[in-house]
């Protein structure tokens, strides 16, 4: 039957201990004389025990009542110290961080993000995913993760997205023979084979294809890679072509190949539950990536 004492009728007891009177004890808890006596019968029936007994010197502890008592203290003792979120100081939280971020994203905000976590909340440990479109959904209400960061179009249903910024893409080769005046016409970049980046998919159709139909100039996508990293590694070995995110370039290895239009562009956001809105580590992250990127 203890599982069945609740914060409160811990607090009647403790407040009878000391004060010894019903009166004293409701007006210290500022509620009734009523819900005092209601709270001791309800407790009386969990334990068994009538615990305080009524004399001429007020409400006096059974001897079960005296040596429930320090287990009492000790609980409300420990209640009384959980801090508020506000309260804790960065330097002293001890908690594991889980980042589901894509390989761009690591890149560009993650690597930096973790060395300023290092020096504002030492004791935090931090474990980063690679994005995983089948089960991230599932993960995020779970609650193992915390934060995603990754494109508008990805944010999973039921989550805040903040966004961060706006990516453009540029066209890049490994292969000096490609010839152009100002710009390369898009008629004849697609004369070349693409690269794509394909990340958990491995498909051989990419974000732009639909823009290059459009434009009377469907490509041929020869290789899909896994990310952008290794996209880099194919395309400085091969005589390809590839759009590859602003803020991943300059490559050596890789020339910009200008063109007269581009692929549209992408918004990058951090994604997190609800539940998280008020944590204040998540917080502090939020506030720091967009500061970075305003």
């Amino acid at each position: 039957m203890i599982d069945k004492l609740e914060i409160n009728h811990l607090r009647t007891l403790d407040a009878l201990y000391q004060l010894g009177n019903i009166s004293a004890a409701a007006e210290h808890l500022s509620v009734s004389q009523q819900a005092i006596s209601l709270q001791l019968k309800r407790i009386r029936d969990i334990l068994g025990d009538s615990l305080f007994v009524r004399t001429g010197h007020g409400m006096i502890p059974t001897p079960y009542a005296k040596e429930i008592y320090p287990h009492i203290q000790r609980v409300l003792i420990h209640l009384n110290n959980i801090p508020l979120p506000d309260a804790i100081e960065p330097a002293e939280i001890e908690r594991t961080l889980v980042i589901c971020a894509t390989d761009y994203t690591q890149e560009v905000i993650v690597s930096d993000l973790i060395k300023a976590l290092r020096l504002y909340a030492p004791k935090v440990k931090v474990i980063v995913t690679n994005i995983e479109s089948a089960n991230l959904t599932k993960k995020i209400h779970q609650g193992s993760i915390d934060v995603v960061f990754t494109t508008s179009a990805y944010v999973p249903e039921g989550l805040i997205a903040t966004p961060l910024f706006t990516e453009k893409y540029l066209c890049v080769s490994a292969n000096k023979a490609i010839q152009y005046d100002k710009f390369l016409p898009l008629k004849n970049l697609v004369e070349h084979d693409f690269v794509i980046v394909s990340p958990g998919t491995g498909s051989l159709s990419g974000s732009a294809d639909a823009w290059f139909e459009m434009q009377g100039c469907p490509r041929r996508i020869a290789l899909s890679a896994p990310s952008f990293a290794i996209a880099k590694h194919y395309l400085k070995h091969s005589d390809m072509v590839g759009f590859l995110p602003t803020r991943l370039l300059p490559c050596e290895g890789l020339f910009e190949i200008p063109l007269e239009k581009y692929p549209p562009g992408y918004q990058v956001v951090a994604a997190y539950h609800p539940s998280t809105k008020h944590d204040p580590l998540v917080n502090w992250l939020l506030d720091t990536v967009t500061t970075r990127f305003s």
